[in-house]
């Protein structure tokens, strides 16, 4: 089969096309039977291979099931995308496992031994040197058989996967193009003959040569729908922000301000990147057809740590109302305008507690939290929580940790005022377990990654993204996997570094060879062990 443009070949297909030689020499020969059952091995190992893939796409399916549980509107297209994968692979396998079977019987008869229920046992087949059976159904007499229909399928299968992939992902294509191949073979020199696809894989082929090179084509079409499904996981974020939804957030240093006094509050994105600075703009706005514009006279503030900064002096008692616009480019390009709205009373003393760094309190890890009385001083002010400690800092401010993986935190505050301990109110705020991290390998998750790139990493880390938190998670165990001419291999580790076998072992890795790092489990600072999604290179 020839490579598609750019995407060298790979081991397996290198094996594929080495046993051409080895037929056409054997043919001309008349080599032993013993030499057939080699191609028992060869269809074995391939047969295995692509087991695994199956397992391993098992669990992406089931990670596609989970995520659309936790959110439907986000999730539901792209597993929807990959469940049609698997229902085209299915369709492609089994039909080739048909003519399989079919090939099998056609050289030993309805109650061939080598049949057991939908496999095959290639060392019981009577027929493995047979010539004429294999082609006669793939073929046919006038060289529109079976195997017409196979490549039309395949065809159909290979371009509906490349419609999934979108064309920047240029690597993902190749691959799949490559491993699903069904172009007509270039005559070789002195050659004038042409030869079609069908006959070049199963005419003037031993019957076992048949069944191993069909194994083959079943590994690729498990291996393509490996290839595509995982790219479709990534898909989930890849188009939209770490969180599901974004709003304008407001957090000032006081909701009642001193008639005279300075209101200040920070105008943010509720999850930011800090790498996109945002425009924001404070004033009137109005809707479109498409979004948010601002209309009549308004200012913009100044950002600061990716946070606007808005300052105003207070001139009159009772509610202060005012909003605006915050642009934000949107991943993939583009700007998109968020709509915020907040107020302010200027009257007497009230509480306020605002979070320092979110808007929601994390589990078993120390959450930060300014609490403060407007015209009251900060011993005087005691604050208590429900279902969490709290306790001062030792630079200021109160830290809160909640004992409870869900609910809300309760925080009440009483204060010392005029010699009397009054209640001040309380405040609600959520509670949510920290996020699950991300593995990495030198700051990559997925794609081409060079050998020596890998050879040189220190090993798997677990970073957490977009988190306002400086978290750290330390992997602790995880396993290299990759299959090298036909044959799958896995060397787990405790830790996170490579093992000098797992080195050795990638150096045996060539240009286009696919390597997964899986059962990654890392733990962070609040003890619980988590399974990460696995990564999926291949060596370029």
């Amino acid at each position: 089969m020839s490579g598609a443009a750019n995407c060298p070949e790979t081991p397996r297909q290198k094996m594929i096309g080495m046993m051409y030689l080895f037929l056409t020499a054997m043919l001309a020969l008349n080599v032993s039977r013993e030499v057939l059952e080699s191609f028992t091995l060869v269809n074995q190992s391939l047969t295995n291979t692509t087991e695994n893939f199956i397992k391993k796409n098992e669990k992406v399916y089931i990670n596609f099931e989970q995520a659309d549980i936790e959110n439907h509107a986000k999730v539901g297209e792209w597993r929807e995308k990959a469940l049609n994968v698997k229902e085209k692979a299915d369709s492609v396998f089994e039909f080739i496992q048909d003519l399989k079977l079919e090939i099998v019987r056609k050289g030993d008869g309805d109650d061939a031994e080598a049949i057991e229920g939908r496999k095959i046992n290639t060392e019981k087949i009577n027929a493995k040197d047979d010539l004429n059976k294999a082609a006669e159904i793939m073929v046919g007499s006038t060289g529109i058989g079976k195997g017409r229909d196979l490549k039309i399928m395949i065809n159909q299968y290979r371009e509906y996967l490349v419609s999934l992939v979108s064309a920047k992902d240029s690597t993902i294509i190749a691959a799949v193009k490559q491993g699903l191949d069904t172009s007509d073979p270039k005559p070789k020199p002195g050659e004038s003959e042409h030869q079609s696809w069908e006959t070049s894989h199963f005419e003037h082929l031993p019957l076992v040569a048949v069944i191993t090179i069909m194994s083959k084509l079943q590994s690729d079409i498990r291996n393509a729908e490996a290839d595509v499904v995982n790219y479709l996981y990534s898909q989930i974020d890849a188009s939209s922000f770490k969180f599901n939804k974004l709003c304008g957030t407001i957090i000032p240093n006081s909701n009642y301000i001193f008639k005279g006094g300075v209101y200040e509050a920070e105008i943010f994105l509720a999850a930011f990147d800090t790498t996109r600075q945002p425009v924001i703009f404070v004033g009137n706005y109005d809707s479109t057809e498409t979004g948010y514009k601002m209309i009549g006279d308004y200012d913009s503030v100044p950002i600061v740590n990716s946070k606007g900064v808005y300052k105003v002096t207070t001139q009159k008692e009772g509610y202060q109302k005012w909003g605006g616009l915050i642009q934000y480019i949107v991943p993939g390009g583009g700007v998109q305008n968020y709509p915020f709205k907040g107020e302010f009373k200027v009257a007497s003393p009230n509480l306020v507690v605002s979070p320092t760094k979110m808007n929601v309190f994390y589990y078993n890890i120390d959450n930060p939290v300014d609490i403060s009385v407007s015209g009251v001083a900060s011993d005087k002010i005691h604050p208590a929580a429900s279902n969490a400690t709290i306790k001062r800092a030792r630079k200021g401010g109160y830290i809160v940790r909640p004992t409870k993986t869900g609910g809300i935190v309760k925080v009440r505050v009483t204060a010392d005022v005029n010699g009397v301990r009054k209640p001040m109110g309380y405040k609600n705020f959520r509670i949510r377990t920290v996020p699950k991290p991300v593995a990495k390998v030198m700051g990559k998750s997925q794609g081409t990654i060079g050998k020596n790139m890998l050879l040189g990493a220190p090993g798997v880390n677990a970073e957490l993204e977009d988190f306002v938190f400086d978290l750290r998670f330390f992997v602790k165990k995880f396993t290299v996997t990759a299959t090298i001419s036909g044959y799958s291999n896995s060397i787990p580790q405790n830790g996170n570094k490579f093992s000098s076998k797992q080195k050795r072992f990638i150096k045996t890795l060539r240009s286009g060879d696919n390597l997964i790092i899986e059962d990654i489990k890392a733990a962070g600072p609040d003890g619980r062990m988590r399974e990460l999604q696995p990564l999926v290179f291949k060596i370029k």
